[in-house]
């Protein structure tokens, strides 16, 4: 008999819109470790490409994230480093000052949004348990379920009327 207990392969990873959770970016990689921030990397230099010039862009993570030479990474890409700190028996690479200001406090609340999108295609999109073999077809399946999930937000998001201030 071999060992017949299920191990991580695969890893998907999404980069998402703080305002309204759509998922901007996704993308599956195999398990190593590294590869959150590896995929971390790669999906915020699309965004940068993507962005207004100029534009000052955030990224909320979990603590998962906090290591020096990420953090260093986002310095340079002039990313704000809005990484969870994690302070359990060592040093977080997050600045102090940048733990302290108002856009760190909101990037950590809006942090919840991404996992909705997992939620989604768990429950819905039936990828829990992958019926594909492959990273390619692995990642085809992925992408596909997280642009569902985005109309389905999307008509959501439809449904809410914007403020009109009704001037008299």
């Amino acid at each position: 008999m071999g060992n017949t207990a299920s191990e991580l392969r695969y890893m998907g990873h999404t980069l998402s819109d703080n305002r309204h959770g759509l998922i901007a970016n996704a993308r599956v990689s195999k398990a190593d470790g590294y590869a959150e921030r590896e995929a971390a990397k790669v999906m915020i230099a699309d965004a940068q490409q993507a962005a207004d010039p100029g534009a000052v862009l955030a990224l909320g993570a979990d603590k998962g994230y906090d290591a020096a030479e990420f953090i260093e990474v986002l310095g340079e890409l002039k990313i704000l480093a809005h990484v969870a700190q994690n302070s359990s028996g060592r040093r977080s690479a997050v600045p102090d000052d940048v733990a302290a200001s108002d856009g760190y406090a909101i990037s950590q609340r809006k942090r919840n949004l991404i996992e909705q999108g997992f939620g989604w295609a768990k429950t819905v999109g039936r990828i829990r348990q992958a019926t594909v073999r492959g990273l390619q077809k692995v990642d085809q399946m992925f992408v596909l379920n997280m642009a569902a999930y985005n109309l389905v937000s999307m008509r959501t998001l439809g449904q809410l009327r914007p403020f009109q201030d009704v001037a008299a």
